[in-house]
């Protein structure tokens, strides 16, 4: 009994953390710094702007990695999404990735409710159920597909909880829920496998941390959010 009184508790906390929609109204602004090996390498922010019905969000992410001076790895790129009545709308990314450029451009189309996508490395339609794989929107941890904002490319993933944390933020304990997301194409080469892990701060509604291995450790963590 006190087992199952724990367990609805801990599912009506993750509910709640997902009807976020309140709390990202009140935002302007997510700002993240970028780790490889546990070494600042970069940022990754988000800009909000909201206007009635209307939810613009910006995104700039820089980073570089260098090992004896020399660059071998590199992201630059923004990108942009527009969301009303919480729907998306429009999105569009233009990233250079070790001087190589990749693009998204996306379209929701009303009569066919799908999304229209011209990436660079997928062209087509998608299901509009999927989600942006931007580190803001923590839907990502409810959808069972996301599209890449580098690329435009779709791919189904699994979502599970896999245990509780705590992070402080200036001088704030924060108590988090700790999710892998993977990719539930087994077929996939293992470069383009989604296998992350993620740090949930329920009562914000907000990804605090994600984790992923490739060419290194890497992570994103959340340095403000106002």
């Amino acid at each position: 009994m006190k087992t199952l009184l724990i367990f609805l508790i801990l599912l009506i906390n993750i509910n709640n953390a997902f009807s976020h929609s309140s709390h990202i109204k009140s935002l302007s602004r997510i700002e993240m710094e970028v780790f490889r090996n546990g070494k600042l390498i970069g940022t990754s922010n988000y800009n909000f702007e909201h206007k009635k019905d209307q939810m613009i969000v910006k995104n700039e992410t820089n980073f570089l990695v260098e090992m004896a001076g020399i660059k071998i790895f590199s992201i630059n790129g923004n990108s942009e999404e527009l969301y009303k009545n919480e729907k998306l709308i429009s999105f569009k990314s233009s990233t250079l990735q070790n001087k190589k450029r990749k693009y998204v451009k996306l379209f929701y189309d009303k009569n066919k409710n799908l999304f229209i996508i011209d990436g660079s490395s997928f062209k087509g339609e998608a299901s509009s159920d999927n989600i942006i794989g931007n580190w803001w929107n923590s839907k990502i941890l409810q959808s069972k597909s996301q599209i890449s904002p580098l690329s435009g490319s779709v791919k189904e993933q699994s979502v599970k909880l896999i245990g509780k944390d705590e992070m402080m933020l200036n001088g704030k304990k924060y108590k988090l829920f700790k999710f892998s997301l993977k990719s539930t194409n087994r077929e996939l080469p293992k470069d383009k496998k989604l296998d992350f892990t993620i740090w949930l701060e329920p009562n914000e509604g907000l990804i605090f941390k994600v984790q992923y291995n490739r060419l290194g450790n890497w992570e994103y963590r959340i340095k403000n959010f106002y």
